[in-house]
């Protein structure tokens, strides 16, 4: 091409004239090469016919957008044996036949619509001074072939979502270029299978611990070796050591509770059977002192003949009271208020509840008043607060020791590296070893794998099945059992260096590409998209 100071031309074009307009540039263009060939001859011609005018937009400058006039020839063929007698001058690296646009601008669109999506590609078109529309954004792209396949040796596969827990797709990595070869419409085993059958050099996939793309690759490509990757073997044993974590901590805090609710029953006995205040007491006499006084008024009345109603009315007492007092022959001492409450009778249940671990006090009360309970919330919160263990604050809480950790996080420390923990994370894994013997050797197991894992050294796999076949664990049992029904693949994924990481970080990318679509982009476009990612 030659350097002009505006813009870069093929050989055999000049710039005859610059306009600038209120819409832009305007720039008129000459071919000047002397002869053209014949497009289906290829025979070169120097016999021009006539002269015609195109019109094609080009990349903008500074901006502006640039419009091109150009001037182009017909030429005679002078092969007799052709069909054509006149053709068209080509310009086979500038503008192809019958376009509107050079091939510099509309590859500058086509990495637009790669780089964004329909609609926010045209906004960011029109900033830089193109004018185009979402429509022709994504024809260019559908427009465009698919890359080669070439060798591939080492593949990777993954699924992702078209719509979360709904509709998935596939994902094929070259794990030597780093590059995605392929997007299938669906994770089923045929599609898969039939995909891998082009592919007869294929030495290795790399896998999740799924069945459909294990018996994808042993259709598809019964040659290569399967691989399973070591983040989903470590994410499978997480899971089972939480869960085994979840049962064993759940017990040790039922037995916390317990024994704290045992130390507190005899203080709650002992506020309930505990005497009145000083003031209560003589408060108590007076009113003793003042019910005599009118029992003896009562008596005195009665020995003068006067009838009950009279002696009502005289002592200021009720008739069914006179009545009462003088049928007991003896002054009616009162029995001593029991300090009852309308909770009482269900604190037995709400004792229970507590040690199963439910410490909401809104669910307490709900349960409750089902059971026909009249209080109300207050009454049994008050109660919870001052007769359960709660947390209640101290002065001295900042001495306590720490809560142990729940069962995912607990799960955490057990598979990370004991020289990467720290102090407290120590402290908390050597409480959580202590509460069990299972919980010490399941963790002895654990750290056994993780270690095989990070070194690669799948030839102790068979060792650590027998002693995890060996212990009393049947959550790790059955992560064992899971491992031996594809235990080729991941001795493989325990000593061959692949992984499916570089797949999975290629679906992030995947994932980001389809939401700059809005959701509203089909499935043929996500795959031009992916294969074409800058």
């Amino acid at each position: 091409m030659e350097g002009t100071p505006l813009l870069p031309l093929p050989e055999g074009m000049r710039i005859s004239q610059i306009q600038t307009t209120e819409n832009g540039l305007v720039i008129a263009i000459d071919a000047t090469h002397p002869t053209s060939c014949c497009p289906l001859c290829a025979e070169r011609s120097s016999s021009i016919h006539s002269h015609y005018r195109r019109v094609a937009r080009d990349a903008p400058c500074a901006g502006r957008r640039v419009q091109l006039l150009l001037t182009v020839r017909k030429f005679y063929c002078r092969n007799p044996f052709c069909e054509r007698k006149v053709f068209t001058e080509r310009l086979p690296a500038f503008v192809e036949p019958w376009a509107r646009m050079t091939m510099r601008h509309g590859e500058q669109i086509t990495c637009i619509g790669l780089g964004t999506c329909g609609k926010g590609g045209a906004r960011l078109a029109a900033r830089l001074g193109m004018h185009t529309s979402r429509q022709t954004l994504l024809r260019r792209i559908m427009a465009l072939p698919d890359p080669p396949l070439g060798s591939t040796l080492y593949l990777g596969i993954d699924d992702f979502s078209f719509r979360r827990g709904g509709q998935f797709g596939t994902i094929l990595v070259n794990l030597e270029s780093h590059r995605v070869v392929d997007l299938l419409p669906d994770r089923k085993a045929e599609t898969a299978a039939a995909w891998m059958r082009k592919l007869p050099e294929l030495m290795v996939v790399s896998r999740d611990r799924g069945g459909e793309y294990a018996s994808a690759a042993a259709q598809g490509a019964p040659q290569a070796i399967q691989c399973a990757d070591r983040f989903h073997l470590l994410k499978n044993l997480g899971e089972a050591v939480e869960a085994l974590l979840a049962h064993h901590l759940a017990a040790h805090r039922k037995r916390q509770t317990q024994a704290a609710l045992a130390e507190l029953a005899p203080v709650w006995q002992a506020k309930r059977a505990a005497r009145p205040s000083p003031k209560l007491e003589r408060l108590q006499q007076h009113r003793r002192e003042e019910r005599l006084a009118h029992y003896e008024q009562v008596i005195a009345l009665r020995k003068l003949g006067l009838s009950h109603a009279a002696i009502a009315q005289q002592v200021g007492i009720g008739a069914s009271t006179v009545q009462s007092w003088l049928a007991a022959g003896t002054f009616p001492e009162r029995k001593p208020r029991e300090q009852a409450s309308q909770l009482d009778p269900y604190l037995p249940y709400l004792f229970q509840r507590w040690s199963e671990g439910c410490h909401n006090m809104a669910c307490l009360f709900r349960e409750l008043t089902e059971q026909d309970y009249q209080g109300s919330y207050a009454s049994v919160r008050d109660n919870i607060l001052r007769l359960l263990p709660t947390g209640r604050k101290n002065a001295d809480s900042s001495s306590k020791a720490p809560a142990l950790a729940t069962a995912r996080q607990a799960a955490f420390l057990f598979l990370r590296r004991p020289e990467k923990l720290r102090v407290e994370e120590q402290e908390q894994l050597s409480k959580l070893r202590q509460i069990n013997p299972e919980v010490a050797l399941a963790y002895e197991l654990v750290q056994q794998f993780a270690q095989m894992l990070r070194t690669r050294s799948g030839e102790h796999l068979d060792g650590w099945l027998d002693q995890v076949e060996r212990s009393d664990l049947p959550e790790l049992q059955s992560f064992a059992t899971g491992i031996e029904k594809d235990k080729d693949a991941v001795r493989a994924g325990l000593t061959w260096w692949i992984n499916n990481g570089m797949v999975e970080g290629h679906v992030t990318r995947l994932k980001l590409i389809k939401r700059q679509g809005y959701g509203k982009a089909d499935f043929p476009l996500l795959r031009k998209r992916v294969l074409h990612a800058l």
